[in-house]
């Protein structure tokens, strides 16, 4: 699978450990695949595994909400605790008693207080420490429809600043607005590895609507 990489000296912050996907969880993807389409598998290569959310404990992965609102374009957010301008596609954690389409629904809800309909299953990313390692974390990105609701966040945790709206052809400008992030240590660890991280779904779910254009 094609790959990228982040150059990068780990500070004092805990390496990921390896996640392999478990049984009840291959056995989900591989329903929600003969659901929603198969999705387009990315491996990603990191040279800095030390950063969150791949260090948290609570979860299993996450899933990436791509959201359509209902004048097509797509919905990305911006925490109160990033760099200014690291607007992205939200994603949310899977716990570890949680299913990955529960996760996803719950995560939508309580970050955007929309209601939504899930049409597609998009893509799948490994993240790795090495070519070969056991990946040390999973993200999965689902295409879903904006049907009701009010914009807004629902969980005050999720420390949520704003939204904007992007077109999907925008996405590749927004990967690479995250991989420029400087380097400076902060909440996540350091911010350059997480941008790198955060850009490689963005090129992901690019590609997989590109190649799903006219699919509903």
């Amino acid at each position: 699978m094609p790959s990228s990489s982040v150059q990068y000296c780990p500070h004092m912050a805990p390496a990921a450990r390896p996640r392999p996907l478990s049984a009840a969880a291959r056995e989900e993807l591989a329903d929600l695949a003969g659901r929603l389409g198969e999705p387009l598998e990315r491996e990603v290569v990191l040279d800095d595994v030390a950063f969150d959310p791949l260090t948290k404990r609570d979860r299993t992965g996450e899933v990436c909400m791509v959201v359509r609102r209902t004048n097509g374009r797509l919905l990305a957010s911006i925490k109160t605790f990033y760099p200014r301008g690291a607007y992205r596609l939200p994603t949310g954690g899977i716990r570890a008693d949680e299913s990955i389409e529960a996760a996803l629904l719950r995560e939508t809800r309580e970050e955007t207080g929309l209601e939504v309909a899930l049409r597609r299953y998009l893509a799948h990313l490994e993240y790795r420490a090495a070519r070969g390692a056991e990946p040390v974390f999973h993200t999965f990105a689902f295409l879903l429809d904006e049907t009701g609701g009010t914009l807004g966040v629902l969980d005050p945790d999720e420390r949520i600043e704003g939204y904007s709206e992007v077109r999907a052809e925008d996405l590749p400008a927004m990967a690479e607005r995250l991989r420029s992030i400087s380097d400076e240590r902060g909440e996540v660890g350091s911010w350059r590895s997480w941008g790198i991280f955060r850009a490689a779904v963005h090129v992901a779910v690019h590609e997989a609507l590109a190649r799903g254009a006219g699919r509903t």
